[in-house]
């Protein structure tokens, strides 16, 4: 308490620099670490769910994952070609 009491009194707090908008809590790339962080616990979540209340093995749940992994990689493939409009060659 006393380290924070002396760093305000004696203003050492003007020699830190600020921290640029890029990395700023509502940056674009925070708000998308952010989303990844809460997709990672969701997984997490749904994978205990798997194993623990419906009994599939811990591999299946891991072949679950894969699966929809690819699936949607495929489907965001597809929709990207779709969208996409030829590039001349």
């Amino acid at each position: 308490k006393t380290d924070f009491i002396n760093f305000i009194n004696d203003q050492e707090w003007k020699s830190i620099e600020p921290v640029s908008s890029w990395f700023g809590p509502s940056s674009f790339l925070m708000s998308s670490m952010s989303a990844l962080f809460q997709l990672s616990m969701w997984i997490r979540h749904c994978h205990g769910y798997l194993t623990e209340n419906v009994g599939i093995p811990v591999w299946g749940s891991y072949a679950v994952f894969a699966l929809a992994t690819l699936f949607s990689g495929l489907i965001l493939g597809l929709v990207s070609e779709a969208l996409m409009p030829s590039l001349p060659q």
